[in-house]
């Protein structure tokens, strides 16, 4: 049986796993992202373990936050670039893996993007060929599928951080995003709720207005994304999507901006089944990269 490791490098947590090609876990750690250091040091240490088990692996995929350098004849390919996470600019992710592991094709690419190639394989987007997966949490970030393969082109989608109409007199919260102030990002990732209401967002009530303010700036995100890319699918995860009564707000706004201009069936008719949690819950992003490992082996 082949496995492949799987290193899913969130701004809160990295999620380390073995897998095999069929998308079945074997074995998983779960910790809090901390330094470079630390954190990738770590994840090299399962999988050394996991070798004196006798578990040999094919090949690792590692799904990051970005922005990065997923383009492999780069000279900074595998790095961690631009990212406000402090400490982790211009880290060398895929360097210390093949330092460790020299003989392993190592794939790399966008938490998102790893998450929507999960999809793909073995969750929600299951048949599709062009959709979206969003993430909400800590960040937020956008990967995209076209024609079965993760968009790049110049390097990654940075869906997050898209302008969106912002009415100050109605919220007077002034983005917290260091680069973009109030780009979606910045007024409405799981921090940016709680500096605006001084609570988490998963203890404030489902009624309480909050969520309606973040399903309309989640809504006019999404309602650009479709008419830029009309995707099949947009798959919503992360933290605050957690919380799914926010789903049927997210509806009701993305139909009430498209004004019936997108006429689709899945959007008229059955939006609850086009913007969608995932399938594969929270694992849609370490299977990802294993799904990356296993891309990588048949380039490699």
């Amino acid at each position: 049986m082949d496995l492949f490791g799987g290193i899913e490098s969130g701004g809160t947590k990295f999620v380390c796993a073995i897998g095999t090609a069929t998308g079945e876990i074997k074995e998983e750690i779960r910790y809090p992202t901390t330094t470079p250091d630390e954190s990738i040091s770590r994840a090299i240490a399962f999988f050394q373990k996991a070798a004196t088990q006798g578990r040999t692996l094919k090949a690792i995929g590692v799904s990051s936050f970005g922005p990065l350098d997923p383009h492999p004849t780069s000279p900074k390919f595998g790095y961690v670039t631009t990212t406000p996470k402090p400490g982790w600019m211009n880290t060398d992710f895929v360097g210390r893996l093949h330092t460790t592991f020299p003989d392993l094709p190592v794939g790399f690419d966008t938490d998102v993007n790893g998450a929507a190639l999960g999809e793909y394989r073995w969750g929600v987007a299951q048949g599709l060929d062009t959709f979206i997966y969003l993430t909400i949490g800590t960040g937020i970030g956008g990967g995209a599928i076209v024609n079965g393969k993760p968009v790049h082109g110049l390097m990654h989608p940075e869906m997050g951080h898209v302008r969106v109409p912002h009415d100050l007199a109605a919220d007077p919260f002034p983005g917290m995003c260091p680069y973009h102030g109030d780009c979606l990002e910045g007024l409405a990732c799981g921090p940016a709720i709680e500096a605006r209401w001084q609570q988490r967002g998963e203890t404030l009530a489902p009624d309480h207005p909050a969520w309606a303010l973040e399903a309309h700036y989640l809504a006019l995100g999404i309602v650009n994304f479709i008419v830029t890319l009309s995707p099949q699918r947009i798959i919503m995860g992360g933290g605050v999507m957690d919380q799914h009564h926010i789903f049927p707000l997210i509806h009701q706004e993305v139909g009430s901006l498209l004004n019936a201009y997108i006429h689709a069936p899945q959007i008229l008719e059955h939006i609850e089944d086009y913007v969608v949690p995932p399938g594969l819950g929270n694992q849609a992003g370490v299977l990802g990269a294993i799904a990356l490992a296993q891309t990588a082996l048949t380039i490699g």
